[in-house]
């Protein structure tokens, strides 16, 4: 009988391994974004990891680490185990790494039993999941499904590096991305474990669940422009505040979404008030926006309202206004077979099936393009994530592995 505490006690001590290495030098936080000095430590870690559970490994040329478990069946396709190991600033441990080191696992339970598959199997730690250094995310995920767009490569971060610079920096290679892609014709499938993110299962007690939707998401930039001036000679009802105006969307885009609940969420994350200063009314303010819902027309009336209503602030206020679009990424509904058979095994493992929406992206966005998709989610401490408090019990992930190790045989022996 399998015996996955300890299985689990080995795996929570990589985590905690992995999690010491961050740009943060006091070690107090985990931070571990695309390319940096700490990143790459953090990866040729877990290289070595894969390569001593015997998985023919390599970098490809974005950086993501893939491991592979080659089937003897000729012209097998090839099932994807995958998360990601980059990290956002001031991160907990679990976000990413628990879901590559459990498919580390289960990879070396298959190759220690010795069980031959119908398919090959491919673990991948991704390795730009999160998007912080380039504000673009899956980057890692877009080149393995083929979707990656090289314009992408003159992109530039805080500091002016492209990512084209970034990734011959690292010892990658932007010339092999359009050949590290997986060709769909063989894509069997792409399965991701991932803590949930939120709060559900902390409070069901449910350990683990399948998830039937990724919501979509809508990702705005706006800009306010109004007319800087003296904070004291300046009459109140002759002010272009562009300060004002954005607090009065912001307070909008709230009241709007608490309207037209029921999966969709609304959320201004960043502000920043250009010359900033005590005494000077604001001139220029830049925010975001991020409109998420798994229901792909409640997502587009929800941006076309919102932009009518910053339009009319902007009017009333007479302030001026840009509007762009920085990402969209439609709803992805996971694969229905997939889904059963991993329901079947959450319910032999002797738990409750649910299904949960995941209102956060997963790399499984993009892979569902290419390929039938689905995921696990994964009981964490009161839902906490992209936190330091972000945390797991052992008996959660215990039972996380069996599900996942049951779901692998139930699909090897669907192919058989």
């Amino acid at each position: 009988m399998p015996d996955y505490p300890t299985r689990t006690a080995r795996l929570l001590s990589r985590i905690h391994e992995l999690g010491a290495i961050s740009e943060d030098a006091t070690g107090a936080t985990v931070t571990r974004t695309f390319g940096t000095p700490a990143f790459l430590k953090g990866r040729d870690l877990v290289q070595g990891w894969f390569e001593a559970a015997g998985l023919e490994t390599r970098l490809d040329g974005i950086g993501n680490l893939r491991g592979r478990l080659r089937s003897q069946r000729p012209g097998a396709k090839t099932f994807v185990l995958a998360s990601h190991i980059d990290t956002v600033v001031n991160a907990g441990k679990y976000d990413g790494p628990l879901g590559v080191l459990m498919g580390l696992d289960l990879v070396e339970s298959i190759i220690q039993q010795r069980l031959e598959l119908p398919f090959n199997l491919e673990l991948i730690a991704f390795s730009d999941e999160e998007g912080v250094r380039f504000h673009t995310t899956y980057l890692g995920s877009k080149v393995v499904t083929g979707a990656f767009e090289p314009a992408l490569l003159q992109k530039t971060d805080a500091n002016g590096i492209t990512l084209a610079q970034a990734i011959a920096e690292m010892g990658g290679n932007a010339a092999t991305l359009a050949a590290d892609a997986l060709p769909p014709a063989e894509w069997l499938g792409y399965f991701e474990l991932h803590i949930e993110q939120g709060p559900v299962l902390w409070e069901s007690g449910v350990p683990v669940a399948l998830v039937t939707d990724i919501a979509g998401q809508q990702r705005v930039e706006l800009t306010w422009l109004g007319m800087a001036g003296h904070a004291g000679t300046v009459p109140m009802d002759m002010r272009q505040d562009a300060l004002a105006a954005a607090a009065e969307f912001v307070l909008a885009t709230e009241a709007f979404a608490l309207r037209h609940g029921h999966g969709l969420v609304a959320t201004v994350g960043q502000l920043r008030l250009v010359h900033a200063a005590s005494n000077i009314i604001p001139g220029q303010v830049v925010h975001s926006l991020d409109l998420r819902s798994p229901d792909a027309d409640q997502l587009a009336a929800a941006y076309t309202d919102l932009q009518a209503q910053a339009e009319a602030i902007a009017a009333r206020r007479g302030v001026g206004l840009t509007w762009q679009l920085v990402q969209a990424t439609a709803p992805v509904q996971c694969d229905h077979e997939l889904n059963r058979l991993l329901g079947q095994a959450i319910a032999a493992s002797g738990y409750e099936v649910d299904g949960l929406v995941s209102g956060a992206g997963h790399d499984a966005v993009p892979a569902s393009a290419v390929a039938p998709a689905t995921m696990a989610f994964i009981r964490c401490y009161k839902g906490i994530s992209h936190n330091p408090l972000e945390n797991v019990e052992a008996a959660d992930v215990a039972a996380a592995l069996e599900v996942a190790e049951r779901f692998l045989l139930e699909l090897k022996n669907a192919h058989e």
